[in-house]
């Protein structure tokens, strides 16, 4: 039996991070909030993992990344994948994560910057779970949240101005994996679109 000392606490960093987000996000983020990592990202990164039957630790790690892929709002808009990636490698430590897990997981958030540049499935897999209703019956909900996220944020942008970029946002947009394309494949027909 390995030394508990060496195991990684995967459910306590994920709390520690969803506690984060809970406590310390602004509350202008409507749509890079609590729910958007617990309720989207989270079990659409584990349903991936399912499919492509993943181990346990490789699912382990890629909840701990999906948990903390939007940490980084806390601190910044901007360049928030490097404040997650930071916020990430500071925290694991005292949940008894390698240098070596660490690495990979900042590697798993930084792939979620756009443009999206996975390396392998795993990253594959948290890119494609961030952006995972672009395929949902509740994507015009969601993106009418990110909306006024970015009103909120000072960004005057007319509703022509942000449908026009969100049809180009959606329309050059490519998932990575298999299982996405297919499910965004099943969803788009002549008569309803996209």
């Amino acid at each position: 039996m390995p030394d508990q000392s060496s195991v990684p606490n995967y459910a306590g960093a994920i709390a520690h991070a969803l506690n984060r987000l809970r406590h310390e996000l602004p509350g202008v983020l409507t749509y890079h909030n609590l729910y958007h990592t617990e309720q989207d990202v989270m079990p659409a990164a584990l349903r991936l993992a399912r499919c492509y039957r993943l181990d346990e630790d490789e699912i382990h790690l890629l909840q701990v990344a999906a948990a903390y892929h939007d940490t980084g709002y806390i601190e910044a808009y901007t360049g928030h994948e490097l404040a997650s990636a930071r916020i990430l490698s500071e925290a694991l430590p005292g949940y008894h994560f390698s240098a070596q897990q660490i690495e990979r997981l900042v590697n798993l958030i930084l792939a979620t910057r756009l443009p999206q540049s996975p390396d392998n499935l795993l990253e594959e897999i948290l890119v494609d779970a961030d952006l995972d209703v672009l395929g949902r019956e509740d994507f015009f909900e969601q993106n009418e949240a990110l909306r006024n996220e970015v009103l909120a944020l000072g960004k005057e942008v007319s509703k022509e101005e942000w449908v026009r970029g969100q049809v180009r946002f959606v329309s050059g947009h490519r998932y990575f994996t298999e299982e996405e394309r297919e499910k965004i494949m099943g969803r788009i027909t002549p008569t309803t679109g996209l």
